[in-house]
């Protein structure tokens, strides 16, 4: 028999939680999908901000986990508070302030005032409270006494009692806090009743398992950390169960699918050996004789290749290509970027040439040959009027940006052998179980030649010492890029930052320097001219946006620097790092961020863990810890599988639970299979 999931006592799913909440009703669940300014508070402004922590519905607040569960504080009088123990202190505001110490960081002081004495309490960023304190005003603040003044961790005005008890802490940002959010999710609680139970009755009972609407409202609004963890577990059962099943699905599709068997490697494929102006790393020939394995049968290959920045990955994906070319058939190499598609293109085609091969590219904005015999291109690849008759193999690069839908798109009906490549590491538990349908080589070490890559972290009051350092390596003829911050999602506004970034230097640091600049608002043409300035050394520094994150090759750059670093997730400032190194000279990366009592402990975490290692393995490892599973992947990028309740890690048991009932299921049709089928036709939509 499975093994149960244990429920706390009262929260069964028969007793409803005893706290005056409305009994359950039929649920209605496109009421989930209500935008959120349906809830009160949420205005505009308040909208936009919770979209970028991917908040736009009822649905997404529900779902939104806390990370951890602020235990109850001391509550102590203002005289009783001793050392940086953290507690709790009811009190009246005496009076407020606020001064701004530097650019980016405002103080907000209010003496507060009990029975026992005075203290000054003291919040960072947060100007907008002073409003909110007029004197006179009862506050109970939590936090902790350093020095004369106590430093605020969490508030609430008026006679409530949260800030102190057991609580959800929940992801969070500068813009919304961790509190805002609390009061949100309160409000998005009486639509718990709309959550589907998705779930077979018969396997609910069989598995002791609690009804889906007592899971959400303990995960919100528990009594213990019991009763949390049992809610949260029943929604990750859910969530593995119904991508066990999906891979299930798909490997049952698969079976009954042919693709061309190619056979072994012939002539074309030891000339392509002989043109490389390298010898093959022991990793790379590893993945090459997996690749063979799978490409000599009819069975349609699916194998994801992982490998670090600069590991070699497109050596490897154009031998495949390769092997379809010599047996007659085609090759598609899909990237998510033009950039991507373009790097990908400039490093495949004198290959190609070397060896009689016809490659094109095809994107939005460049129309090449689609009668090529290998095509590399964007998502333009698989869009209407676009044949590719004879393909038998396609590469999709960087597979965790496409939606399910997409790579799927690019195979659909012609039974290719599909490579997957990746250059964001997925720790190996992940990756086999996010992506259990798939194979997996790793490329696991770069090539010989390549130096560890020398990473710094320094505050912005020290960003002068940065330039000094570039000035001497640029004298040296060495070459470097200056990456700008993030700044919303609008790519006009990015591009206008960098614009004035590089005037900026060419004024000011890097003054007798030639400085260009490079973002997603210039034209292809222009984006080409400029790349192919900066690889023949006519230009001594790239100022730049994300859009070098992946794809750029240039031997010679040896120097970034990463303004404002701390903006960035901790796979993007590895990518960008990746940048550099690429030769053999050593390289250097430097990431610049605000002062330290400024960052969140994520930020500082991050940057931490950038200095520690350049080993993009144990980097999505320690991502893992950071962020969880479902944001190291991108929920919103990985279609509709993406992670947000379960934990790999912790939740082994669930896994091999999910997969054994994933395979019962897959033969049967059921609620759980329509919702998997919804799901993806809408996630394609």
């Amino acid at each position: 028999m499975a093994t149960p999931i244990r429920t706390a006592a009262g929260f069964s799913g028969v007793d409803p939680p005893d706290d005056g909440w409305p009994p359950p009703r039929a649920p209605r669940p496109e009421r989930l999908d209500r935008a959120l300014d349906v809830l009160p508070g949420i205005g505009v402004t308040v909208a936009k901000r919770l979209s970028k922590l991917g908040l736009r519905t009822v649905g997404d607040l529900l779902r939104h986990v806390p990370f951890r569960y602020e235990p109850a504080a001391p509550e102590l009088r203002i005289a009783d508070l001793f050392g940086e123990e953290e507690a709790a202190i009811s009190g009246v505001v005496v009076r407020v302030s606020k001064r701004r110490a530097r650019r980016r960081l405002t103080i907000v002081t209010a003496r507060i005032e009990d029975e026992s004495g005075q203290i000054d309490a003291v919040w960072f960023n947060q100007e907008w409270l002073a409003d909110k304190l007029p004197p006179g005003t009862h506050v109970r603040l939590r936090g902790q006494r350093k020095r004369n003044d106590f430093m605020v961790k969490s508030y609430d005005l008026g006679e409530a009692a949260q800030t102190a008890d057991f609580a959800p802490v929940y992801p969070a940002s500068e813009d919304v806090t961790t509190k805002r959010l609390r009061a949100f999710v309160e409000s998005a609680l009486p639509y718990v009743d709309d959550v589907p139970d998705l779930l077979p009755a018969t396997l609910r009972a069989r598995l002791e398992l609690p009804i889906v609407r007592d899971a959400v409202f303990a995960l919100h609004r528990p009594q213990s950390e019991e009763e949390a963890e049992s809610g949260r577990r029943r929604l990750a059962f859910d969530e593995l169960l119904e991508l066990q099943l999906a891979l299930a699905l798909a490997r049952r599709e698969r079976d009954d699918a042919q693709a061309p068997a190619l056979g072994d490697p012939g002539e074309l494929l030891a000339r392509y050996r002989d043109v490389l102006p390298f010898e093959l790393t022991e990793h790379q020939e590893r993945a090459i004789a997996e690749l063979d394995h799978d490409l000599a049968r009819t069975a349609p290959m699916q194998r994801l290749l992982q490998g670090d920045v600069g590991s070699g990955k497109t050596v490897v994906a154009l031998y495949a290509l390769l092997r379809a070319v010599e047996r007659g058939y085609r090759g598609a190499l899909m990237a998510p970027t033009e950039t991507l598609a373009e790097q990908h293109f400039l490093t495949i085609e004198p290959l190609c040439a070397a060896l009689g091969v016809t490659a094109a590219l095809l994107t939005s904005s460049v129309k090449g040959d689609v009668d090529a015999q290998i095509v590399v291109g964007t998502h333009a690849l698989i869009q209407e009027g676009v044949d590719l008759r004879e393909l038998a193999v396609a590469v999709v690069d960087e597979q965790h940006r496409f939606g399910v839908e997409q790579r799927k798109a690019l195979a659909e009906g012609r039974a290719a052998h599909v490579l997957h490549m990746t250059a964001t590491p997925i720790p190996r538990t992940l990756a086999l179980t996010l992506y259990g349908d798939l194979s997996v080589s790793e490329i696991a070490k770069p090539p010989a030649n390549r130096k560890p890559i020398v990473t710094s972290w320094i505050t912005q009051d020290r960003s002068s010492e940065a330039y000094t350092r570039l000035r001497r390596l640029l004298d040296e003829g060495r070459q470097a890029y200056v990456v700008c911050p993030v700044i919303e999602e609008s790519e006009t506004r990015q591009a206008r930052a960098a614009e004035a970034e590089a005037e900026r230097l060419r004024a000011n640091e890097l003054k007798g320097f030639r400085v260009g600049c490079l973002h997603g608002r210039l034209k292809t043409a222009d984006r080409r001219a400029l790349m192919a300035q900066f690889k023949a050394r006519e230009l001594d520094v790239l100022v730049a946006t994300t859009v070098i994150e992946v794809g750029v090759d240039v031997p010679n750059a040896t120097v970034m620097i990463v303004q404002e670093a701390d903006r960035f997730g901790l796979a993007q400032l590895h990518q960008l790092r990746g940048r550099v190194g690429r030769g053999g000279e050593q390289s250097y990366c430097l990431l610049v961020s605000r002062s330290k009592d400024e960052l969140t402990e994520p930020a500082r975490a991050r940057l931490e863990a950038m200095v520690a290692t350049t080993d993009g393995f144990e980097l999505a490892e320690r991502d893992l810890e950071i962020r969880g599973e479902g944001e190291l992947l991108g929920t919103r990028q990985s279609g509709p599988f993406g992670l947000r309740f379960a934990s790999l890690r912790g939740d082994r048991d669930l896994l091999e639970l999910a997969r054994r009932e994933a395979e019962g299921l897959a033969a049967e049709a059921g609620l759980l299979q329509d919702a998997v089928a919804a799901k993806a036709a809408a996630a394609a939509a």
